[in-house]
């Protein structure tokens, strides 16, 4: 029977055979080596955590100066052997043996990894295909509103054509998602794709295509993961944006609650739109995310500040804005999974809107999304998925307002 060491118990084994020193150390002295030795291995049982194999073993080498460090000694045999370091993995085995005391769990956990061997280091791949039905109450986000209210000294109200009304229509989409690690180190590769058909109104069709890359870093003690993006939107078969995005996320070393975990984000994105005038930006992000997870339960909540600059000419001009978020998920009895998300965002314009055109307030918007989905996992590789979105899009300036209501039922196939 295979014996499975999970992260703290194979920490909790590595640190018994660490004790084994026979240093003549000062109390003060020992005290201190201890609490450098405890720190370097914690950094290293987090690169470890993060996918950052290289940086965990250059860390380990540092702690095993110590030639009696039979944890850091072991874990950095087991670390070379995960990158493929047959011969590297044997000689530190050997060097344990024949210099340390080890204790019966150390030396369950080598002669089961001798017996597995040391593959060379093969990135892993992930991709999953969407495939899925659905209604929308209004595909064109048509005016909730049916007239325009214009003040030309006497207040006239002008109806809105059929176009800008709200219209419904079902929909297919398939969508698929790749990932795939590029190094030893945490550094991945993602590819994302949805196409979207509406059976009657289809010019309002969409294509996305979304990739990027992201590499993480280690700067003073933290790591720091960061990602270059690139997307193109289609609408009715026509491009209609391109944008890009760099972006950096890091977790600072603060005390929390158990199970809880502190990110801040920021971000440059930039949006061009060849077939509309004036309309290009450039938006800055900064974001904090709460996590929290504990056996069924994941918790997330975000708050960010938005500041979005505009190129030469767009109605409103600059926006400024904020938006947070609250993600709650649960494990349900029989295979289940719910989620409940809620997010609202605020953007107010510094200019009026347009004059010229008779609509001379300071745009002010405010959208509430409310999405609830139910999962059940019907196989191991498999999982039908029910979601309802409500949207509610709040302005001071009325032909602007629109809101919405998505059902859309899923199958997600996780491929081999």
């Amino acid at each position: 029977m295979t014996r499975r060491f999970t992260l703290p118990a194979l920490f909790a084994v590595l640190l018994a055979g660490a004790g084994a020193t026979a240093r003549a150390d000062t109390p003060e002295q020992q005290a201190y080596r201890e609490a450098v030795e405890a720190r370097m291995y914690q950094e290293a049982m987090e690169a470890l955590a993060e996918g950052r194999r290289k940086d965990a073993s250059a860390i380990l080498r540092r702690l095993v100066a110590n030639p009696q460090q039979a944890g850091a000694l072991l874990d950095l045999a087991l670390t070379q052997c995960g990158l493929g370091n047959a011969d590297e993995a044997e000689r530190l085995f050997a060097m344990l043996e024949t210099r340390v005391q080890l204790t019966p769990d150390m030396l369950i956990l080598i002669a089961e990894t001798r017996e597995t061997g040391c593959k060379p280091w093969k990135p892993t791949a992930t991709t999953t295909l969407t495939v899925g039905r659905g209604i929308d109450q209004n595909v064109n986000q048509g005016a909730s509103v049916s007239t325009l209210v214009v003040d030309a000294g006497v207040p006239v109200e002008l109806p809105l054509l059929p176009d800008f009304l709200p219209h419904h229509d079902q929909y297919s989409v398939l969508g698929m998602e790749h990932m795939r690690e590029l190094t030893p180190n945490g550094s991945i590769a993602y590819l994302q794709y949805q196409w979207r058909r509406n059976d009657s109104l289809r010019q309002y069709d969409t294509a996305v295509l979304f990739g990027g890359v992201e590499v993480p870093w280690r700067v003073l003690r933290t790591t720091v993961r960061t990602s270059v993006n690139l997307g193109a939107v289609k609408l009715g078969g026509h491009l209609y944006q391109r944008l890009g995005q760099l972006q950096a996320r890091v977790s600072p070393q603060i005390p929390l609650p158990a199970n809880t975990q502190l990110s801040l984000i920021a971000s440059a994105s930039w949006y061009d739109y060849p077939t509309l005038t004036h309309f290009n930006s450039a938006t800055l992000e900064g974001r904090a995310l709460l996590s929290y997870r504990d056996g069924p339960w994941y918790a997330g909540a975000s708050a960010a500040l938005l500041d979005d600059r505009a190129h030469t000419g767009r109605p409103g001009g600059d926006r400024h804005g904020n938006y947070a978020s609250l993600l709650v998920r649960r494990a349900l009895p029989a295979g289940f999974i719910g989620e409940l998300a809620v997010t609202r965002q605020s953007w107010n314009s510094e200019r009026p809107y347009a004059p010229a055109l008779l609509i001379p307030a300071v745009r002010a918007q405010r959208t509430a999304v409310v999405r609830t989905a139910l999962s059940y996992r019907f196989a191991k590789d498999q999982t039908l998925q029910l979601e309802a979105r409500a949207v509610q899009n709040k302005e001071n300036i009325p032909i602007f307002q629109y809101n919405d209501r998505v059902l859309q039922l899923s199958w997600q196939w996780q491929l081999p």
